[in-house]
């Protein structure tokens, strides 16, 4: 097992997987096609969406973009969703969040349907998560921690897991999915008493906890597989995570880094989707 589990590799994989899978529907006359529903001009959304179109350039990945207006009525916005939904030529959908306050966000989210749900914003495909039904799809960075321990190949059936985090963008799913695999799972949060008595007996330790540099090396043990699924700047301008590397990275076996770790995969998780769903879609 390597030391440092670094998503680039993990990405670039995936990456490979997903141009295969287009590149095949295509000669089938099926060319994959991603929307992006931006509401506003939130820099953290416009930068985001340059990611992910650069990824659907490599990838050979049709997109599209609907740009709607920061005080567009709640019923254009869901109209605008529904359409999308309904369109044969749309494989994927992806709305960007945070949308603003003046929008009922869970009636824009439902308003997408669940096998055109890139990220798992719609209940039916949170349904299909914790069913364990193909309704939809994962969000992207709870399956993109579970590509990151495929691609090391760190054993997950009989482990014991524990997840600091209980949100339904990261917590919650990713708990559901490290279960659909037999692991032995136990979720913590912020009202979970000496929570360190329960990541150091865990044999990996993954932190969605929301908190810069919460998880300190003192509440580890020796020898675990440590995932760090948060970003934050810190006072000094760095990136960091949920986790304080470098004491951490003395005690495990296996960690990831921030940046570098899981973060560089979820767009490549987000594209193997539209990828996925074009195949649905054709039947295959």
């Amino acid at each position: 097992m390597e030391h440092i589990l670094n998503g680039a590799p993990v990405a670039q994989a995936l990456q490979a997987q997903t141009a295969e899978m287009v590149g095949c529907l295509k000669e089938k006359g099926i060319s994959p096609r991603l929307a992006l529903v931006r509401i506003g001009e939130q820099p953290a959304s416009v930068s985001y969406e340059r990611g992910i179109r650069k990824g659907c350039e490599t990838a050979g990945i049709e997109v599209g973009l609907t740009a709607l207006p920061e005080t567009v009525s709640q019923a254009e916005a869901e109209e605008a969703l529904r359409r999308l939904s309904e369109d044969p030529a749309v494989h994927g959908i992806l709305l960007f969040e945070p949308l603003p306050r003046s929008l009922n966000d869970a009636a824009l989210r439902n308003a997408i349907a669940p096998e055109k749900d890139m990220d798992c914003a719609a209940d039916l495909s949170m349904a299909g998560v914790y069913s364990g039904k193909a309704l939809g799809f994962p969000p992207a960075t709870p399956q993109a921690v579970m590509e990151l321990l495929h691609y090391y190949k760190i054993p997950l059936e009989g482990k014991n897991a524990t997840v600091i985090g209980r949100s339904l963008v990261v917590g919650k799913p990713l708990a559901m999915l490290l279960l659909s695999e037999n692991a032995t799972v136990t979720v913590c949060h912020s009202k979970t008493a000496d929570l360190a008595a329960h990541t150091r007996a865990a044999d990996i330790v993954i932190a969605a906890m929301g908190r810069q540099e919460a998880l300190k090396g003192e509440m580890l043990g020796e020898g675990q597989v440590v995932i760090d699924v948060g970003i934050h700047r810190s006072e000094d301008g760095r990136l960091c995570g949920d986790v304080a590397f470098e004491e951490a990275e003395k005690k495990a076996a296996a960690i990831t880094p921030v940046p570098g770790g899981v973060g560089r995969i979820t767009t490549a998780v987000l594209l193997r989707h539209v990828a996925l769903a074009a195949q649905k879609a054709a039947g295959n």
